[in-house]
């Protein structure tokens, strides 16, 4: 019964890889862009990837495809279908270095731009080493990392911890 109204307080938040590729690809051909480095989509079929995430366990809470709004729209929607709040930390986000400048030139924030190929899963902390671990022995989940943590403040909301130590709301 993976479903996102499913998110309990104490489950880890993974993502499968860096954010923000696919969506600032197709940015950067648009408005004719050129970077040092080739910003390449991350399309990818994922359900190789989430068969060896269902291997090591059923108990599997979320999983969720953050394509249109990015990241935070995925993580604003899980937290109100769960009625929980969602702390993430800035500092762990993988974003590759060529988005995070594409970003910061078009005054983005990588968290609101597509994934196709990247899956966001919910699991409970006791199944996070594991599942964290079978992830980055897969090609589409090689730089998985834990963001965050499902909590019972702020019910319905996501927040993120700044760079800085501060905290800050993260709106859809």
């Amino acid at each position: 019964n993976i479903a996102p109204q499913n998110a309990r307080p104490g489950d880890v938040v993974i993502v499968s890889g860096t954010i923000g590729d696919h969506g600032m690809a197709i940015m950067s051909v648009r408005e004719g862009l050129d970077f040092e480095t080739a910003i390449v989509s991350d399309s990818a079929p994922l359900h190789t990837l989430v068969t060896d995430m269902l291997a090591i366990t059923k108990d599997i809470h979320v999983l969720r495809d953050p394509t249109r709004g990015g990241v935070a729209s995925a993580l604003n929607e899980i937290a109100a279908a769960s009625g929980v709040g969602i702390r993430i930390d800035e500092r762990k986000l993988p974003v590759n270095p060529a988005v995070k400048a594409a970003c910061e030139l078009l005054g983005m924030d990588p968290l609101y731009v597509a994934n196709e190929g990247k899956l966001i899963a919910i699991v409970p902390a006791a199944h996070a080493d594991a599942m964290l671990e079978t992830m980055q022995a897969h090609q589409f989940g090689a730089q998985a990392r834990v963001i965050g943590e499902v909590v019972a403040d702020h019910p319905g909301m996501l927040t993120a911890r700044t760079g800085l130590g501060g905290t800050r709301v993260v709106d859809s």
